[in-house]
């Protein structure tokens, strides 16, 4: 009898010890998938696809876009570059990582990408990483995955590849290709407000796409800034909207279409014939 209870007692808790396998695989499993959190999604982008992101994601992705535009490389870098922060950070300003990874691309100090502190600035990360890219003999014609491992050197050269589409859809509406793709609702109170606010917009707007001074009119209540053409505007306007959180951002108009932070939608306020040449964008006044 004593026996008999021993090997049911001994069976019982093989059979647990599996679960619990089976429930940390699962985990890791699911979690590697959804690896961006599921709570705080503040920001919608919908550009031939869906993608969700809280806040600090969406600006992080609207710098790497506009830092890669600075490179004048073609769109299929900028997908790159994101699904490489997808994987590595979870498009996150991390602060360590993997032996003394940090940043949205998880560069290494000790492998000569830079200073804690240079790597933990996202432009300064973007910058690295394009101009890293733009080394990789033929990099235009590989898979995503296959770029960016060239770039990162990763233990698991396939990551990367799962972040393609979400990739894909985000790089079409941060560099202009869709109209009012990047929708944004915060809720609470503004992180700045007035001229501080405008100021930081400013500064923020012009350093991630190369502006000089005299493209962007800064004033009080915040910035306007000069638009080229449609496309132009749509990537000045997406960036806006991705940064609102950080700068109290209150709205922002592109020719007849306007987002507001309450609202967090694109609406008409006009009849449709309005030409745009001009993004404005709106801060929180002071308190």
């Amino acid at each position: 009898m004593w026996v008999r209870t021993r090997v049911v007692v001994a069976c019982f808790l093989v059979l647990v010890l599996v679960a619990l396998i089976g429930i940390v695989l699962g985990m890791r499993q699911v979690g590697e998938r959804l690896r961006l959190p599921l709570a705080s999604r503040a920001c919608t982008v919908q550009a031939d696809g869906k993608v969700t992101l809280d806040a600090h994601q969406m600006a992080n992705a609207a710098t790497i876009a506009a830092i890669g535009i600075q490179h004048k490389l073609p769109d299929r870098a900028v997908v790159v570059a994101l699904a490489t922060a997808y994987q590595e950070s979870g498009l996150r300003n991390l602060t360590g990582g993997d032996r003394d990874s940090v940043g949205l691309f998880q560069q290494r100090p000790s492998q000569g990408w830079g200073t804690p502190k240079e790597i933990r600035d996202p432009r300064y990360a973007a910058d690295r990483f394009y101009a890293a890219l733009k080394k990789v003999r033929g990099w235009e014609d590989m898979r995503v995955t296959d770029a960016a491992q060239k770039v990162q050197r990763s233990a698991f050269p396939e990551a990367y590849e799962k972040w393609a589409d979400e990739s894909e859809v985000l790089a079409r509406a941060l560099l202009g290709h869709a109209t009012g793709a990047v929708v944004c609702t915060f809720g609470g109170d503004p992180a700045m407000r007035g001229e501080a606010a405008a100021a930081a917009l400013t500064e923020g707007l012009n350093l991630d796409w190369g502006l000089t001074a005299a493209a962007t009119t800064a004033h009080l209540t915040g910035l306007t800034v000069t638009a080229a053409n449609q496309l132009e505007g749509w990537r000045y306007a997406h960036w806006l909207v991705a940064h609102a959180n950080d700068h109290g951002v209150k709205r922002v108009r592109f020719g007849d279409l306007e987002w507001t932070n309450r609202g967090g939608s694109w609406s008409r306020v006009g009849d449709g014939s309005r030409q745009p040449a001009e993004v404005v964008a709106e801060v929180f006044a002071d308190a």
